[in-house]
């Protein structure tokens, strides 16, 4: 299910991590129909993809994999599809070094020639990366976006032409659509509004009054979020030298939190998001001071960190993939957690009550406590035994 068949040639394209259980494909109708826009069609001629080729959004490396004889630079928010890029490579016989990667936090290419944008889940993350492309085309720049018709509303139609230039859609073909958008260098685009900063309200424990700051795309980029608000209201009361981890951390909320309130706490934070792990770092900082020890990473989960090292991991799982619902990251950070804890070190998870998180706890540590619930969430405690 994972092959993709175009006139460029034929792919065996997977995500990352590999999982047998996972059912969902490595690219969609969407992927599809681009790379058989750029090929030409009875009503346009092919793209001349000779210059520079920039493919941003891309998900799980399948336009960059599909290209990788134009030697593109991808431009991704996500270590997995960095990772998936590579791996997708190597699978399809094409060398590493043909595709440049890079991630939205990095300078784009001074000048771009073929812009390729797989729209993103955020309205935010594409509006940041606008901004952040939009002195690097001209005007005779190809920009083609995709996305699947679900993906594609007026407001995303109204970025493009506000950002860069006049913009139109195409036809939808197998519930996916293209966006023509011509750029317009003289636009009076203004400035780009992210990262975006705000401070925390007074009932939220020792959170209470932080500064915030949030990248584009981050999760609830503009508010605190209800799961995280409940779970700053229970989280852990430890002291001592503990090494803690605010895993899937986002703009990093929970793990200075868990800083500010144990002195001697070293903090991790880690996200498989660039912007995730670049907000973590601001809002750690802008609270607890350039001096204070913390280590910040992107990765894949707990991948990286030595087995047997870490008293405490806070997680607050995400249960979608893009578009889809699953609980596969959750189950692969549960996992990830337990391997990295010390024997009786804690695993902490806020979630929605209906995800069932306790039955996969179970699971994978043998046991699962309540800590705290509401109508709408529950805190769960894990111990390594």
């Amino acid at each position: 299910m994972n092959h993709l068949t175009t006139s460029q040639g034929e792919y065996d394209l997977v995500r990352f991590p590999e999982d047998p259980r996972d059912r969902l494909r490595a690219w969609d109708a969407a992927d599809a129909y681009l790379l058989r826009h750029l090929e030409g069609t009875a009503d346009a001629p092919p793209v001349d993809l000779s210059g520079t080729v920039v493919v941003v959004g891309d998900r799980w490396g399948a336009l960059a994999t599909a290209l990788a004889d134009c030697r593109p630079t991808q431009i991704s928010d996500s270590f997995l599809t960095q990772r998936a890029t590579r791996l997708n490579l190597e699978r399809n016989g094409a060398d590493a070094s043909s595709v440049r990667l890079l991630s939205t936090q990095e300078p784009p290419p001074e000048r771009i020639d073929v812009l390729l944008v797989r729209v993103p889940k955020s309205l935010a993350l594409l509006e940041d990366q606008l901004h952040r492309l939009a002195p690097h085309v001209h005007a005779g720049t190809v920009v083609v976006g995709t996305g699947m018709v679900k993906e594609i509303h007026t407001s995303t139609l109204r970025l493009f032409e506000r950002i860069l230039g006049p913009t139109r859609t195409s036809l939808a073909v197998r519930k996916a659509r293209l966006i023509f958008c011509t750029p317009d260098p003289a636009l009076p685009r203004g400035g780009d509004p992210w990262p975006y900063t705000y401070d925390l309200p007074e009932d939220v424990g020792t959170a209470s009054g932080l500064t915030v700051t949030n990248h584009a795309g981050v999760f609830c980029a503009e508010r605190l979020d209800i799961g995280t608000r409940f779970f700053l209201g229970h989280l852990p009361r430890r002291e001592g030298p503990e090494r803690v981890v605010d895993l899937g951390c986002g703009n990093g909320v929970v793990g200075t939190a868990a800083a500010l309130d144990n002195p001697e706490a070293e903090v991790l934070f880690t996200d498989e998001s660039f912007q995730a792990v670049a907000s973590a770092r601001a809002t750690f900082r802008a609270n607890a001071g350039a001096d204070r020890k913390a280590e910040f990473l992107v990765g894949d989960g707990l991948s990286d960190v030595p087995e047997g090292t870490v008293d405490l991991v806070l997680n607050n799982p995400p249960f979608h993939s893009h578009q889809a619902t699953t609980d596969a990251t959750a189950r692969r950070m549960f996992a990830g957690a337990r391997d990295a804890l010390r024997e009786g070190g804690e695993l902490w998870v806020v979630g929605n009550r209906h995800l069932g998180y306790h039955v996969l706890l179970r699971r994978i540590f043998g046991n699962s406590e309540l800590v705290a619930s509401d109508p709408k969430f529950v805190v769960l405690r894990a111990v390594r035994r």
